[in-house]
């Protein structure tokens, strides 16, 4: 469903769907068109023990992508932990996107404010170079998850993706749209990953989060399977191959 609406002396697309939730700014000015989305994810973790992981969260088996990460600034003011780091990733193309851009890395600035008091925390996140072709601004929040705010932590994530490359910037910005969707699903295991491990066991009882363990005997199983049928096919062909030659020499 799509439909347009006026806010702040602006005019706005909104296209609304089930699992994500799209705004199209249009400005007037620049003719600028900034694609805007937002998902969440819940953690069986309470609050304090997620803001610990997230400054654990690299390395970890699902963040291949991310190449360095260094703290350049930190400051408390009252009761707030502001920090600010570069991290630089892997910046992978598609084979149309290589003509514009052929850089392999991007730097990207991220700014955190954390306040235990009320168990708030929010980061923003933007990428510093390459910012002629995409323009990628991320929101994250930290919060207590409303249904069970002892045991549980919500984490709502927003991005705004644009681009000024006339002529692609839609297909810019699906890609970094898609981009994004592909880099939360890493993000939740990475976090699920160093959650398990910093935390085997729940203070207040709540089963630690399997998903690592499950995959990993995902993965063992399948191998299992791989191997079994790789060494049947051999018995197979190894079968065959007597079978054959008897055959050969009764034609004979």
């Amino acid at each position: 469903m799509i439909f347009s609406i006026s806010f702040g002396g602006r005019r706005w697309v909104v296209r609304s769907s089930l699992r994500l939730f799209f705004i199209f700014r249009l400005c007037p000015a620049s003719n600028i068109m900034v694609r805007y989305c937002e998902q969440s994810a819940t953690f069986n973790h309470p609050w304090h023990q997620v803001v610990q992981a997230f400054w654990e969260r690299y390395p970890n088996p699902h963040s291949s992508h991310v190449l360095t990460e260094d703290t350049v600034a930190r400051r408390l003011e009252g009761g707030c932990l502001r920090s600010k780091r570069i991290v630089t990733k892997t910046n992978r193309m598609p084979k149309w996107g290589e003509r514009f851009l052929s850089a392999r890395t991007v730097a990207v600035l991220e700014e955190s404010a954390c306040e235990p008091a009320r168990h708030s925390m929010v980061t923003l996140t933007r990428n510093l170079a390459h910012t002629h072709l995409m323009e990628v601004t991320e929101r994250v929040e930290y919060m207590p998850h409303p249904d069970d705010p002892q045991h549980k932590t919500l984490v709502r994530r927003c991005a705004w993706v644009g681009s000024r490359v006339f002529g692609f910037g839609y297909a810019i910005q699906a890609f970094g749209v898609e981009r994004f969707k592909k880099n939360l699903n890493n993000t939740v295991l990475g976090f699920n990953h160093v959650l398990a491990k910093m935390f085997p066991q729940q203070n207040a009882g709540v089963p630690v989060t399997e998903a690592v363990s499950a995959m990993d005997a995902r993965k063992e199983r399948l191998r299992e399977t791989a191997k079994k049928a790789t060494e049947l096919a051999k018995s197979k062909a190894g079968a065959m191959v007597p079978q054959a030659a008897c055959a050969e020499r009764e034609s004979r």
